[in-house]
């Protein structure tokens, strides 16, 4: 079954269930010159659709799961599959194209002892597409006529209805937590095993950082492995350089649209800034690489300093500042605009002019929300890796000249874990370390971010 047929079948027999039992429930008001109804007809309508609908829908998730292996244990029990290797990549490869080929998906396998695999698979996939209709509409007859039985005058639908809601609410908002704690298990226990073999102390303060993933297992360096200059970078792009163009190019912008432009100005000014979070990072870097690094390096030259690289700190800085002012000044010009109109006229009542008013009275109030945006700002520009790739080099360099090649943690990560190196060694392991000690720097951001939150918005309230 395919995902598009499993998603019309659980709306349309939720829409039989809804349909029934609104009619079911409109009968009740028909009679209810002597019996009370508690709920209205849409709440017993939605309560069987719910009742449909969910048991469906974990059906439809657990067999997107279940029907692959079974396809694949049918197919392998078949005569044709007598001809197989036993184990192994060309095994693999061979049931992925006759399964490709049965479906649809390719009109012809690579490798001709697969062709015979094709009807197995096609017989398979046949039945357990039947036999999961079958199933679904089973489920759909048993839950939907167990909740149209409940129905009656004094059934409290619109309760259990609420309720379910909030369940589904509630489960939708653990997602988000069960995935961060998933994200967290998975870089402890890497780290775990990589500090096993290179010691914490020589990650976090070596100043030297040169990992060989060709290197042996056996032949660990420790002193290859110094994050400081990754570290480094990674602050000095993202979070000195970035900031120093968005904080107050956003900031400015934001104080202009919602101070002192017209609605004609706002309408057309607002878009197009937002737009610039919409540009594709990969654009953002050819732009730096190809534009903005060599009139650095020129104008660097121009004024004497020939030691200027064509990938610097400062063209990765100045792009990524550029690209992450919406998120500053979106942030920014919600947060002002949300400000009471009271506050701005009773400063300018007690003879403040505009721009006093801007200064001392709607940005100390609106500091919350800046704060935010300037939080989730740094949090974009720490994880952004094509613009440094393509203007900033990948050398690991400790430097503090913006005008010299540098690169950060995230642009190290990539680099360590594309190819075919071995999750065993300690040069593939030294990228969970550093998604490590990145996670816990955003978080360290994220609490700080909060507390000054909460005490700027204590003191406003």
């Amino acid at each position: 079954m395919s995902p598009a047929f499993l998603f019309m079948l659980v709306v349309g027999l939720a829409l039989i269930g809804w349909l029934s039992a609104r009619a079911k429930a409109k009968r009740f008001l028909a009679e209810s010159q002597t019996k009370r109804i508690v709920a209205r007809p849409t709440y017993h309508a939605w309560f069987v659709a719910l009742w449909i609908a969910l048991p469906l829908a974990v059906f439809a998730l657990v067999w997107g799961i279940v029907s692959p292996m079974l396809i694949n244990r049918s197919v392998l029990a078949s005569p044709a599959a007598s001809a197989l290797p036993a184990f192994g990549f060309q095994r693999d490869t061979m049931l992925a194209e006759a399964y490709a080929v049965a479906t649809g998906n390719s009109r012809a396998v690579f490798n001709p002892d697969a062709q015979a695999l094709v009807q197995p698979f096609r017989e398979a996939i046949q039945f357990y597409g039947t036999a999961g209709v079958l199933l679904a509409l089973a489920i759909a007859v048993i839950c939907g006529l167990w909740a149209w039985t409940r129905l009656n005058p004094r059934f409290q639908a619109r309760v259990r209805v609420e309720r379910t809601v909030m369940l589904v609410l509630l489960l939708a908002s653990l997602v988000a937590i069960l995935t961060t704690f998933g994200i967290l298990v998975s870089l402890v226990f890497e780290t775990v095993r990589f500090f096993g073999m290179v010691s914490p102390i020589d990650f976090l303060f070596g100043t030297h950082w040169a990992p060989d993933p060709m290197a042996s297992i056996s032949a660990t360096q420790p002193d290859r492995f110094g994050a400081i200059p990754l570290f480094w970078g990674t602050i000095f792009i993202g979070a000195i350089i970035a900031m120093i163009v968005a904080i107050p190019l956003g900031l400015m912008s934001a104080i202009y649209l919602t101070q002192y432009a017209s609605s004609t100005w706002r309408r057309w000014l607002k878009p197009a800034l937002e737009i610039l979070a919409g540009v594709p990072t990969v654009v953002y870097g050819y732009f730096a690489a190809l534009t903005v690094a060599p009139l650095i390096r020129d104008g660097a030259q121009a004024v004497g300093i020939a030691n200027a690289s064509s990938e610097s700190a400062l063209a990765a800085g100045l792009v990524m500042g550029v690209m992450i002012i919406p998120f500053v000044s979106s942030m920014a010009d919600d947060s002002i605009a949300a400000v009471p109109g009271a506050m701005r006229d009773g400063s300018l009542a007690m003879g403040a002019t505009k721009s006093e008013t801007i200064k001392r009275v709607l940005i100390p109030a609106a500091l919350p929300g800046i704060v935010a945006g300037v939080m989730l700002a740094v949090s974009r520009a720490i994880g952004e890796t094509m613009i440094v790739v393509m203007a900033a080099s990948t050398a690991a360099n400790l430097t503090g000249n913006p005008l010299e090649a540098m690169t950060t943690v995230t642009v190290q990560i990539v680099a360590l874990l594309t190819g075919e190196a071995s999750f065993d060694h300690p040069a593939t392991l030294s990228a969970f370390a550093l998604g490590f000690v990145l996670f816990m720097v955003t978080l360290a951001l994220n609490f700080i971010a909060l507390r000054v939150v909460k005490r700027f918005r204590e003191a406003y309230e």
